[in-house]
C-alpha cells in the first residue's frame, strides 16, 4: 500500500481510501471486505442507519462486532446516520470500532457526544449534511479527529455527486491545514478531481469502487489524484 504524506506543522496529512460497503453484497460482508482490503483499501467505512435520521436502515453493532472478529486489525469507521448518536457509543466501542462518526444535525450537545466517544476509546468524526453551512463546525473542530462533508444527502448509495459542496472542503482546508477532511457520496473517478483540489484527504467511495470491474485500479487512480494535490505544497 502506497502512502504519501504532506508535512504541515507537526502533523502529516495522509491520503486514505475507505470504501463504503453500503452497496456490497451484505450477505457476504466478510468476503467483500477482505476483497476490498486486498485491492488496496486503507480502511472500511461502515454505514449505520436507523430509519429515522435517514429514511433507510442497514445494520448495527452486532454485525460490526461479527465483522471485527473476522478482521481484527483493520481500521473501522462507523458512519452513524442515527438520531441519537450517544446511544450507540458504548455498543460500537464494544465492537472495537476505531472511529465513530456522527452528524452535527443529530444532537443538541456536540461536545458531550465527542467527549463520550473519546472516553470510550474511539476517534471522533463529525459530519454535516449538504444543507448545513460549514461554519457551524468552527467551535467543534478541536474536539474532532476528522470532519466529514457529505456530497450527497445521507441515506442511500448511488446518488449524484454535489459539486457545490466543494467550497466547504476548501474552507476547512484553508482554515485548518492539518485537519483530516473526508468526503462521502458520489465520489469516484469522475468526481475525485474536485475533491482532491478542494483539499479532501480521506475518500469514501461506494458504488464507483464496489460495482467496478477493477476496484483495485479505481482506488489506485483516486489515490494518485489525491496524492498529486497533497504533493503540491510539499
Amino acid at each position: 500500500m502506497r502512502v504519501n504524506h504532506r508535512k504541515m506543522g507537526s502533523k502529516q496529512l495522509t491520503c486514505k481510501i475507505g470504501p463504503s460497503i453500503l452497496n456490497a453484497d451484505l450477505s457476504n460482508l466478510h468476503e467483500e471486505s477482505v476483497r476490498l482490503l486486498a485491492d488496496g483499501a486503507d480502511y472500511l467505512h461502515l454505514d449505520v442507519m436507523d430509519g429515522h435520521f435517514v429514511p433507510n436502515m442497514t445494520f448495527g453493532h452486532p454485525v460490526v462486532k461479527c465483522l471485527r472478529a473476522k478482521i481484527p486489525d483493520v481500521f473501522f469507521e462507523t458512519h452513524m446516520m442515527v438520531s441519537n448518536p450517544e446511544q450507540w457509543i458504548t455498543p460500537m466501542a464494544d465492537a472495537k470500532v476505531n472511529q465513530y462518526t456522527f452528524h452535527f444535525e443529530a444532537t443538541e450537545n456536540v461536545p458531550l457526544v465527542c467527549r463520550k466517544i473519546r472516553e470510550a476509546g474511539m476517534k471522533v468524526g463529525l459530519g454535516i449534511k449538504p444543507k448545513t453551512p460549514v461554519d457551524v463546525l468552527e467551535k467543534y473542530i478541536d474536539l474532532a479527529d476528522m470532519i466529514l462533508i457529505m456530497t450527497v444527502e445521507p441515506g442511500f448509495g448511488g446518488q449524484s455527486f454535489m459539486y457545490d459542496m466543494m467550497p466547504k472542503v476548501k474552507w476547512l482546508r484553508s482554515n485548518y491545514p492539518e485537519l483530516n477532511i473526508e468526503v462521502d457520496g458520489g465520489v469516484g473517478p469522475e468526481t475525485i478531481h474536485p475533491c482532491a483540489e478542494a483539499g479532501a484527504n480521506m475518500i469514501v467511495s461506494g458504488t464507483a469502487v464496489i460495482k467496478s470491474k477493477d476496484p483495485k485500479q479505481v482506488m489506485e487512480d483516486m489515490r494518485e489524484t489525491v496524492e498529486k494535490e497533497l504533493n503540491k505544497c510539499c
